[in-house]
Formats: C-alpha cells, structure tokens, sequence
C-alpha cells in the first residue's frame, strides 16, 4: 500500500499541473472543433481533413519545443490561398504542397530564421491579415446566403448587395441567411452572458444552436458532407510533386511557408504576452510548425499555423504546460473516431457565419485609428496591401506591401534638414544635418540653386549622419559652378 501511495506522489511530482492542463484542454478542443471543420469546409476539401490538421497541431507540433501555450492548427488566415490552391492544382496537389512548405519551415528553422520574421512591417502584417478578413467575409457571405461566389476578391465584394437581394426572395436563401445571422449573433452576444454561461466556448456554442434549429424546425439549409476520417485521408501520389515545377505552385508553397511562419511566430510574440511561462524560442517553434505540416502533407491534410483564437483559449483556462495542447488534439483525434457522423448535422452557413465573425476581427479597425493620428504611412501601406490582396491575390498583395514598406523606410531613412542662415552680408550659410540620399536630392538642389550666384557660400556638412554617392556628386557639381560663376569659392565642412 505506501508503495502505491509514494508512486501516486512520484507522478503527482512529474505532472503538477495536470490537473489545469486537462481542464484547459477540453476547453481548447470545444473551441478548435467547429473551427477546424469551419475552416476545412470554407477551403473546399472535406471536413475531416480540418479534424487531422488539428489532431497533428496538438499531438505532433503540441510536444516539440517552441512556445509550450501555443495551440495550432487550420487557420482562417490561409482560408483563402488553401482555396485558391486547391482550386488550382487540386486536392492531391495541395498535399505535396503542404509537404514541401513544412519542409521548407524546418530548413529555416534549422538556419535560425525564426528570429527574423519578427523584422516584417507590422503594418503589412496587419494589411495581410486585413485583406484575408476581407475576402474571407466576402466569400463565406455567399455561403451564408446560400449561393455561388465570384472567383475574384472584387467581384465577391461587388455582388454582394444583389446576393443578398436575392437570398431574401428565395425560401432556401432566406432559411441560410437567418442561421447564418444567428450563428453571427450569438459570437457577438456571448462574452455579454454571464460567466456560468460562457463556461461552453462561443463557437461551440453558436454551432451547436444553430444545428438545433436547424434540425427542430427541418430548415431547408446544406449541412456538411461526412466521408470519414480514413476515407478522407489521402497520401499525394508521387505523380503531384511533378506538378509543383511551374511557377504558380513554386509562388503558392513560398506564400505557405512565410505567411504561416509570419502568423504562428507573431502568434507567438502575442502568446507570450499573455502569460508569465517560459517565453517561445523563435527557431525551435519553426522547426515545430514545419514539422506538423510535413506531417500534414503527408496525409494530405490542410496547412497548420499557429492560432491565436485557440492559444488565447488555453492561457485563459489555466494551462500551464504543452501537455493542454497535446491533449486537446487527442480529444479532437477520439471525436473524429467515434463520432464523425455528427458533423453531417451541422449547417454549414453556421460555419460560414462563424468565419465571417473571425473574418471580421482579422481587420483591424482600432489599430487603424491609433495609427492615423501619429503613422499615417503605416496606415498607406496596411491599406494598400489590404487591397492588393483582395483585388489581385495573397501572394502579390504581401510582396506588394513589403515592397510599398521598404520603400517608406527608405524615405522616412533619409530624412534631411536644410537651414539657411543669412545676415544680409558676408557669406550664406547653409547648414545640411540628417541623411542625404537620393531621394532628398531634388530638396538639396532646389536649396542650393535658390541661392544668390555672387554671394559666398560656407557649406557646413557636419550634422550629416550619411551622405550617399549621387548627392556628394551633385554638390561637388554644384560647388563648382558655383566658383566659377561667384566672385569666392564655396567654402565646405566636411560630415562627420
């Protein structure tokens, strides 16, 4: 007997928070099921396959190194490139990709790239992640209304009055659009209920309603197909890595591998935040995410980042190591084994309603307020890769707005100071302090040029902090013409 009771204090020692870690998990798991299968209905490709990218996100991602709260999985974000992908190449193809884009995350990781990605613009960040809110919204609207959408961001934006127009005159469209509403209205209204209700997580919550009423009032609304888990996992034939040679799959397994590396370590940094644990080690999480995709591209599975929705989730219910995350992706692996055929109950414009509400939180509407007061420029390039991705496509919107940030950098780098002091008599003096590069250089010559052409001038360069090639040229020119024209030469004092 005190051998049974000294082994129960041993494993009480080896898991001392075993018991906040399991709560947390069942929570985690009640939130990440109608998100999972939300995400892989929204993406085209069974349900199913959304439960194994979150099973292999819990269990094989939850016990590597990296961030020990992070929860991860399918994510909204990658919504619309999985679609596209998918629509593209195919869903055979879509594994091999996913398979080389972990593949690829394990390099970097391996070459200590982890820790860069915490030097993209937070403001293409934000526009990225803006741009996928908005078609995400604007694509699962018709879904929600029961109807086809528009292949392009525009277009879905566009048709969506006349969608709507037409939902409301049609019984089917009307029946969706209401569980859709309602699915939307309980994710607003949850964290206004008491805390004993808000004990079952919004999204379960707002699902699980949304399939009642749809079954108790036999609503005329689509429910998700159900294959089954072993039925819906295919490896990719050897035949679809032959496919990944053209540019367009190149380009869409570049855009997998930074877009989810760039969300689950920004995850990561705001994970930390949240808690007072061991903080994430960048390289080694990126190992982690590439080794779940691998994993999920050998199943032929979604792509997996980490997820804030979930990790919040965690913190929040008291986890306190990696085993939460492990667990909750067990819970997920028990549901798809022993109870798939529940998923053919659930609506899918309550999916559809669900992802337009995270959608919806993807754009971020208060940052946009505190940034127009003091970083206006920020506020451009967010805009403007916002719209580069809804109006073009993923991948060109994010090297757009990296391009439009390097090039604010570069102008907010050069910022030039020119003074002008003159006292009616003796010399000019002309004081440059700052960066001179060449994009001050029409502000320099348009100075110097204003100049009196019979005064001295004394040149004082000392406050310059850089003075690149083009603009020492010009004012070596300008200095020259300026002897030969003048009755003195220009006297100067050389940068620092």
């Amino acid at each position: 007997m005190q051998s049974l009771i000294d082994r129960a204090r041993t494993k009480g020692r080896e898991f001392p928070y075993l018991r906040q870690d399991l709560a947390a998990s069942l929570v985690v798991f009640l939130v990440a099921l109608p998100l999972c299968v939300g995400v892989a209905v929204a993406s085209g490709v069974p349900a199913e396959l959304g439960l194994v990218t979150g099973i292999v996100g819990g269990v094989v991602t939850g016990l590597m190194r990296g961030s020990s709260l992070q929860v991860s999985g399918p994510a909204a974000g990658l919504t619309v490139l999985v679609f596209e992908a998918v629509r593209e190449f195919g869903l055979p193809v879509l594994g091999a990709i996913v398979l080389i884009t972990g593949l690829l995350q394990i390099g970097m990781g391996a070459l200590k790239l982890g820790r860069y990605f915490r030097a993209i613009s937070l403001s293409v960040v934000e526009g990225m992640l803006a741009g996928i809110g908005l078609v995400l919204i604007a694509g699962q609207f018709y879904a929600m209304v029961a109807d086809e959408a528009p292949a392009s961001g525009i277009d879905k934006i566009i048709g969506m009055p006349a969608a709507l127009v037409d939902a409301v005159r049609d019984q089917e469209g009307l029946a969706s659009l209401g569980v859709g509403v309602g699915t939307v209205a309980v994710l607003l209204l949850w964290p206004r209920l008491p805390s004993a209700v808000r004990t079952v997580p919004g999204p379960l919550a707002a699902v699980g309603l949304a399939t009642f009423v749809a079954w108790a009032g036999a609503l005329p609304v689509a429910t998700v197909e159900v294959k089954g888990l072993v039925e819906s996992i295919q490896p990719p034939p050897l035949s679809a890595f032959g496919d990944l040679a053209t540019v367009g799959a190149l380009g869409t397994i570049v855009a997998f591998a930074l877009i989810s590396s760039a969300e689950s370590l920004f995850s990561a940094a705001a994970v930390d935040r949240m808690h007072d644990g061991p903080r994430t080690q960048y390289d080694k999480e990126l190992l982690a995410q590439g080794a779940g995709n691998t994993v999920c591209g050998i199943l032929g599975a979604l792509p997996m980042t980490a997820v804030i929705v979930r990790s919040a989730a965690n913190v929040q219910a008291g986890a306190r190591t990696k085993a939460s995350r492990v667990l909750h992706g067990v819970w997920l692996l028990l549901f798809a084994a022993l109870l798939p055929s529940a998923l053919a109950y659930i609506p899918i414009p309550a999916l559809a309603g669900i992802l337009v509400y995270s959608g919806a939180k993807l754009v971020p509407l208060g940052a946009l307020r505190s940034m127009w007061r003091g970083q206006r420029g920020e506020v451009l390039v967010l805009v403007v890769t916002a719209g580069a991705i809804v109006a073009v496509s993923m991948f060109e919107g994010v090297l757009i707005g990296l391009a439009l940030a390097v090039a604010k950098t570069a102008w907010d780098a050069s910022h030039l100071k020119f003074d002008v002091i003159d006292k009616g008599s003796g010399p000019i003096q002309v004081y440059l302090s700052g960066n001179a590069t060449f994009l001050r250089l029409p502000k320099i010559l348009d100075g110097l040029e204003a100049l009196p052409g019979d005064r001295p001038v004394e040149l004082d360069l000392s406050g310059l902090h850089h003075l690149d090639h083009a603009c020492r040229t010009a004012l070596e020119n300008w200095a020259e013409r300026h002897a030969e024209a003048g009755t003195e030469a220009v006297r100067v004092t050389a940068e620092r």
